[in-house]
């Protein structure tokens, strides 16, 4: 009688263990599947800095579009150079997203036009900040302007950037006249276009480059058209200051003179219009 009594007793016990068991490792499976949870759950990427932009029209001040376009000041009629300071919005559908502007005035010895444009980069990929989508748009924008590779930058074993089939000896031949003045006539009417017209006429330390001084990461492409008269010269800026990119284009032609608008002083311009512009940004 008394064995049967203990086993009985035996039985509850090994029961009560194997629930006390079974409910620790329930327990523990909710710990393993919550950490497997927050494991598999990436955390969205970073948003970008800027969530709206400036209006690109009001973004260049009077002093500023009197430097870079002198016809403005020798408009007589009162409305029409406030016109021509007001500039030209370019079309957008979310002025949060882009927003642009365009000036064009003539001089007695000039047609000079401008654009500012703002486009704010955001990305729709969780993974993807948006910088990082805005990097990747920049980059792509660097590359099509197919800049030469800088002086000194060890390939002269070969052609630099955007050179073509150019033997190492002309490309040393090219990169060894920086004295040549901008506007030389001669020189120009022997220039192709595209980036070797610029490389051949514009010295060493004003050829279509990456600046370090603008944004987070910016580059200058300075290009002058073929023409034979009135050659036309454009100075583009293109920075980048986190999720925003700005472009800046700058274009000048003499109404009548063969000589090429001075690079320098244009670059100069374009250089501190980017300058105020990343300024504002941040401001």
């Amino acid at each position: 009688m008394r064995r049967k009594a203990y086993v009985p007793g035996v039985a509850a016990l090994l029961a009560a263990l194997l629930a006390g068991c079974t409910g620790g490792s329930a327990d523990g499976g909710s710990e393993t599947d919550s950490k497997g949870s927050d494991t598999g759950t990436a955390a969205p990427a970073r948003p970008g800095k800027y969530r709206t932009l400036p209006e690109a029209c009001s973004a260049v001040s009077h002093d500023t579009l009197d430097t870079l376009l002198p016809g403005i000041e020798q408009i007589a009629d009162e409305k029409q150079r406030e016109k021509a300071y007001a500039g030209e919005a370019t079309p957008t559908y979310d002025t949060d997203r882009r927003d642009g502007c365009r000036w064009k005035v003539e001089s007695t010895s000039a047609s000079d036009r401008l654009l500012v444009d703002f486009e704010r980069v955001a990305s729709y990929d969780n993974t993807v900040s948006d910088d990082n989508k805005a990097r990747e748009i920049y980059a792509g924008k660097e590359t099509a302007a197919d800049l030469p590779e800088p002086a000194g930058s060890g390939s002269a074993s070969g052609p630099s950037a955007g050179s073509g089939t150019g033997t190492p000896d002309s490309d040393a031949s090219a990169s060894s006249t920086p004295s040549a003045p901008s506007s030389s006539s001669s020189a120009s009417a022997s220039a192709p276009s595209g980036p070797s017209a610029s490389a051949s006429v514009t010295p060493a330390d004003l050829q279509p480059r990456t600046l370090d001084d603008v944004g987070d990461e910016a580059f200058l492409d300075d290009r002058l058209s073929a023409a034979a008269t009135a050659r036309a010269r454009t100075v583009t800026v293109v920075f980048r200051t986190s999720n925003v990119i700005v472009t800046i284009e700058y274009a000048e032609q003499p109404t009548a003179s063969t000589e090429a608008p001075d690079s320098k002083e244009m670059q100069d311009r374009a250089r501190k219009l980017a300058q105020k512009l990343a300024d504002t940004l941040d401001g």
